[in-house]
């Protein structure tokens, strides 16, 4: 096997990873929200860090890593029905989801679930818990 063909099937496998996990419903906390930046932002966080997702309205989503570490992104753009649905899928070829990705609404729909709007993603802001 080639190793253009070995890239190729580990892309494909990759991507695939990423649409099957981004698939599950994202977080439908609605707790207020208690945070604020920690730092400055960032254009990229590791796909296997991310624990959970937690869709705060159509412009907003934390993404939580698996020490507990919270990424807020927040749209440049509101994108349609995304707080309604909580859930979004994505797509990439490498191991970081990054401000220049999209992000696909999953709407529910009949058997199954349908594609809704594509919209971009922002920098993700570190955030903390507001000092009481």
């Amino acid at each position: 096997m080639s190793t253009h063909n070995s890239y190729r099937r580990l892309a494909s496998l990759a991507l695939g990873v990423a649409l099957i996990c981004s698939a599950l419903p994202a977080s439908a906390k609605t707790k207020p929200d208690n945070l604020v930046p920690a730092g400055d932002p960032v254009d990229c966080i590791q796909i296997v860090q991310i624990r959970n997702s937690d869709v705060r309205d159509d412009q907003t989503i934390d993404f939580v890593t698996n020490g507990g570490k919270i990424y807020r992104n927040t749209l440049p753009n509101s994108c349609p029905s995304l707080g309604f649905e909580k859930r979004f899928a994505y797509a990439t070829s490498l191991s970081q989801l990054c401000s220049v990705d999209i992000i696909t609404v999953l709407q529910s729909g009949g058997p199954g679930l349908m594609r809704g709007a594509s919209c971009g993603l922002g920098k993700f802001q570190p955030m903390q818990k507001a000092p009481k």
